[in-house]
């Protein structure tokens, strides 16, 4: 798939999961605590993000020709090696892929309260707006 093709998809789907992340924000804005179904919509919208992350990351790459890694925390790294993300940016990738990794692994030691304080305050975001930038070759 041709590179501009593949960032108008990512881009898509971001504005997609953004969406319902948002509107699970507004629901915690009114004090309200989020139902078992919410916090799942929650999960699944932060691993649908992550993932389309790598997925983006990986095709970055490819697009440079340079080696695809098969793990997502080394498509980031290598990302950082390119100057494509900063290298100051690369502990936050770790930790969210971590919570990809989690959410789909060890989903029964989830802390939700921490997912909660992650998506309430917008400390998801840098992967949407990842999700959302233009890259070219």
């Amino acid at each position: 798939m041709r590179l501009d093709l593949y960032q108008a998809e990512t881009a898509r789907i971001a504005a997609e999961q953004s969406a319902l992340l948002t509107q699970a924000k507004a629901i915690l804005k009114q004090g309200r605590a989020l139902t078992p179904l919410e916090q799942g919509g929650v999960l699944h919208a932060l691993q649908i993000l992550i993932e389309n992350a790598i997925g983006k990351a990986k095709q970055l790459l490819k697009a440079s020709e340079q080696p695809i890694p098969v793990s997502g925390y080394d498509a980031f790294k290598a990302l950082a090696n390119r100057d494509q993300i900063a290298q100051a940016d690369l502990p936050a990738w770790n930790a969210i892929i971590g919570l990809r990794n989690r959410i789909v692994h060890d989903y029964m030691n989830i802390d939700m309260d921490q997912v909660i304080t992650l998506v309430a305050t917008d400390k998801d975001q840098f992967v949407v707006r990842f999700l959302l930038k233009e890259f070219t070759q």
